[in-house]
């Protein structure tokens, strides 16, 4: 069966949102909702398949059984999923953070670093995001300036709207801010650095944990503009590519890697392999590495993902 339905694990955190339960349907009801993780193999919430005969397992299960077949021949031998895709309401503004690289996350416990994309789906007037450094600084006035309260005095802010695409590389300090609902394509990593918060407490009445150490060690501290040139992709890089699609559309899921498709608006059909499935937005499905062509006919516009870099 070369499509699969997922099913998305969704989060609670401070900042969210109700526009992701109110525009793309997700479920449970909560209070309030900051993220759906609509791709996802990673132990803190992975997705369930939702149709054939695979229903009810999850996606991490379903790899398993296969010998790892499914993620393509660049990933087969790892048996885990390479990627992590998100919906993210920022109906306030994230932490100022960072995340580190691979080599840094494996010396430390953890199974990847993190470097991530984002692709805005629509922005309040006047809305911004953090991404670096506005001027290249030093770790000593990087510290100070933590404990000053005044980080964000140096950091680059990027105006955004719909359609703003921002690639964050590890070890980017940056922050999400609000009135921006986005998709986000990362590593399969739920590693982040807390570096500052404004002050405000969690859930639990308390002030949220900082992670300045780490944050210290990982952090680029030039002030590099984020990369915007990747050859007629969204984005590309060693970890994933990433096209935008607007229906009628087709191309080729071949052997090297699985493809994700994340339905943004409209509706339509998803075909592959001889089989088709209504899709509309807010949808998200995995079809296995090997599938042969597939396409998108209807008024629908996704997010079609490959792990990996290709050309």
């Amino acid at each position: 069966m070369p499509i699969l339905k997922l099913k998305a694990v969704c989060k609670d955190y401070i900042w969210g949102g109700r526009r992701l339960m109110e525009e793309f349907g997700k479920t449970p009801r909560m209070e309030r909702m900051a993220e759906s993780w609509e791709l996802s193999g990673h132990p803190d919430g992975p997705s369930v398949i939702a149709n054939g005969e695979y229903a009810g397992r999850t996606l991490p299960e379903y790899i398993e059984g296969t010998g790892g077949s499914v993620l393509g021949s660049r990933y087969a031998q790892m048996r885990e999923l390479p990627l992590l895709i998100k919906l993210i309401d920022a109906r306030s503004d994230l932490s100022v953070q960072v995340h580190p690289d691979d080599a840094y996350a494996r010396a430390h416990g953890e199974r990847n670093g993190k470097t991530e994309m984002w692709y805005v789906l629509s922005a309040e007037p006047g809305a911004f995001l953090y991404c670096g450094f506005s001027r290249e600084i030093t770790r000593e006035e990087f510290s100070r300036r933590i404990a000053e309260g005044t980080l964000t005095e140096v950091l680059r802010k990027i105006p955004v709207q719909s359609g703003t695409t921002v690639f964050v590389p590890a070890g980017t300090i940056h922050a999400i801010c609000r009135g921006i609902l986005l998709a986000e394509i990362q590593q399969s990593s739920n590693v982040t650095y807390r570096v500052f918060d404004y002050g405000r407490p969690g859930a639990d009445g308390k002030p949220r944990p900082l992670h300045i150490p780490q944050a210290l060690e990982v952090t680029r501290l030039d002030a590099q503009p984020p990369r915007c040139d990747f050859g007629g992709h969204l984005a590309a890089c060693p970890y994933f590519t990433v096209d935008i699609w607007n229906a009628p559309r087709e191309d080729v899921c071949g052997g090297e890697s699985f493809v994700s498709v994340l339905v943004l608006d409209g509706e339509g059909e998803l075909r592959c392999g001889g089989e088709s499935m209504s899709c509309r937005k807010g949808d998200s499905f995995f079809l296995p590495a090997g599938s042969g062509i597939f396409s998108i006919v209807g008024s629908a516009q996704a997010l079609v993902t490959r792990a990996g870099q290709s050309e």
